[in-house]
């Protein structure tokens, strides 16, 4: 998000499985510029869904939309992307190799030239940290800031130098798999 002393005017933000939106409801309800956010956040537990939009009633949000439903389907962001700010948090642990790449792949439609995204990934072996900066680059993304290896979870911020792609409907850029399936996706990569 902007700092309060930078220009003002509207801003847009995207959160991918926002769970109860803590990593934007509680900042954004006391930064002063709140009013100038339009967000979206999507989330498929109703129950983390009800608790954010509890959060942003009370916060008086009235330009967050949160909203029950499938964060992978690109068309839920229509009419917000190209946004100022992606957040795909909580996401890179939960889905494959491949869905990863899929899914930095489909930021560049998300994510207005100059906008930001901040992801999240655990650092247990094997640590794909490294190679999530890689695909970011690879899409136009410029690494702002990535949690040093040592706190044991990694989170980084990319600046996007690129062009804005167009929105691809029906696209689904990621499928929530289970622990036992990412163990043996990343145990054949290994080989």
């Amino acid at each position: 998000m902007r700092a309060a002393n930078d220009p003002a005017g509207p801003l847009k933000v995207i959160s991918l499985c926002a769970g109860d939106g803590r990593d934007l409801l509680h900042v954004l309800a006391g930064h002063p510029r709140r009013h100038e956010v339009r967000a979206r956040l999507v989330e498929l537990d109703s129950r983390n869904t009800a608790a954010a939009s509890e959060t942003t009633r009370r916060a008086c949000l009235d330009q967050v939309e949160v909203v029950t439903g499938d964060a992978s389907l690109i068309d839920q962001y229509q009419d917000l992307a190209p946004a100022d700010l992606v957040l795909v948090c909580g996401v890179f642990g939960n889905i494959t190799d491949n869905d990863i790449e899929h899914t930095i792949g489909a930021c560049n439609q998300l994510c207005k030239t100059g906008g930001t995204v901040i992801w999240t990934r655990h650092r247990a072996a094997p640590d794909r940290v490294p190679m999530i900066c890689e695909w970011f680059g690879a899409q136009g993304f410029e690494l702002q800031w990535l949690s040093e290896p040592d706190v044991g979870y990694g989170v980084g911020v990319h600046r996007f130098a690129g062009t804005p792609q167009r929105l691809r409907n029906g696209t689904r850029m990621f499928e929530i798999v289970g622990y036992d399936l990412l163990r043996q996706n990343e145990a054949a990569q290994s080989v």
